[in-house]
Parts: C-alpha cells; structure tokens; sequence
C-alpha cells in the first residue's frame, strides 16, 4: 500500500462528520447544459438591466456562473440587484438538476457511509434548493438533511470562506478533527483548513488533480471508488 493510500484510509476510518462539497463529489450539475451557457445568461440580464458595464472584458465570457454574481456583488454589496442576480443563478441551477450526472459510486457511498453511522452535510457554493432537489430525486435528501448548506445572497460566506463548514460543525455537534471535508476545487481545501478540517481531494480529471495538488491538497482521489471499498472493508 502507497503512502497516500495509506493516508486515505486513515481519512476515512477516522471520519464522524462527513462534509461534502455538491457539484463534483456527488454530481456534475451542468453536466446536461453548459455552465459557460448559464453564465452567457447571467450576462444577458445585466444588458436587459442596461448594466453591461458592471462586469469587465476580463470576468465576460468565463465558464462559471459564479464569477459574474460575485463580481456584481463586490461592487455593489448586499444590494437588490445581487439578490435578483442570485435568484436567477438559482433558476438556472434547478433547471439543471434533472440532467445532471451522478459522479460514479458517489450514491452507493453516501449510502454506505450513513449505514455506518457517519453524519453528512452538504457545503456547497450552489443554492441549497438545487443540491437538495438534485439528492431528493437520487433518494439520498434524507442521508444530509437538515444539513445542506449553500449559497444564500450573503456572498462572502461563500467557500473558500469556512462559514458553512463551521456552521455545519455546530449544527452536528462536531469536532473539526473528527470530520472530513469532500473537495474538487482549492477553495473547498482552503476553507477546509481554515475550519481545521481534514480535506480529500476528489478530481474526475489530470487538471483538476493538479489543480488540487498545487494548492496543497495532500490526498486526492481520481474515482470514488478507493473510498467506497475502505468502508466496505470496515463493514467486514
């Protein structure tokens, strides 16, 4: 067994409080339409709105959503605008749920894991609405609830912030060490570290592992599976 197999188990077997980020772990949320499309959108509306000029040549065209409303956000903070932005980013996401892609082994995983006796939240920079519908159509909103926690028009709460992971922690009445953070990005290892949560890593591809690895994560996963199988080994 490798060193970082090694570390991987111990993640694991040691994990009470299991805190997942939504889209990568356990789904691809625009896997059935494009992020860049809904990010197009989001565009659109500030033009209807006459406010093209609130986002730069830089933040036009990028492939997440995400960066225009935090863009609009920093400059106009708290403001009706953001919130409108934010509901119609919200929109856009459950009208992706119904084709979004299960990440391979993420269901029998959640499942396996509550069988055992873990806790689960979700942490994520999605609404909350979207990852729970997405987890009520997989069967699995009762494995999380009532702990989902996602964006809301507070902003800057948003990871690599840890305020939801250590909103969660309450909530579970749990121990940072006792828990494990579910990532694909650097903000989520990032706000894992700031909670003083352990992070593993999950990359469905070579970018996204290396992405990860630059930023420091320590354990990183290409497939679920090698996570799934250390439980089922704890199951024997």
């Amino acid at each position: 067994m490798t060193a970082e197999a090694e570390r991987l188990r111990e993640l694991v077997e040691a994990a009470r409080f299991v805190l997942f980020d939504f889209d990568g772990p356990i789904c691809r949320l625009f896997a059935g339409r494009r992020a860049t499309d809904v990010a197009r959108e989001l565009e659109r509306w500030l033009e209807r709105q006459g406010l093209p000029a609130l986002l730069t040549e830089e933040e036009r065209g990028r492939p997440d959503p995400q960066v225009a409303l935090r863009a609009v956000d920093r400059r106009h903070p708290g403001s009706d605008l953001v919130a409108d932005l934010e509901e119609l980013l919200t929109r856009q996401e459950l009208r992706a749920v119904p084709s979004a892609m299960p990440t391979p082994y993420a269901d029998p995983l959640i499942r396996t894991w509550t069988a055992l006796g873990a806790r689960l939240a979700i942490i994520s920079n999605n609404s909350a609405r979207a990852a729970s519908a997405y987890l009520a159509g997989r069967g699995l909103v009762g494995c999380f609830a009532p702990h989902i926690y996602g964006r809301t028009h507070d902003l800057h709460r948003l990871k690599p912030d840890p305020y939801h992971l250590n909103r969660a922690l309450r909530a579970m009445g749990a121990a940072a060490g006792h828990a494990l953070m579910i990532g694909d990005t650097p903000s989520d290892l990032q706000a894992a570290e700031l909670a003083g949560v352990p992070f593993l890593g999950y990359a469905r591809n070579e970018d996204k592992e290396q992405c990860l690895r630059q930023a420091g994560a320590e354990v990183v996963v290409r497939s679920l599976e090698p996570v799934l199988q250390v439980l089922r080994d704890l199951r024997e």
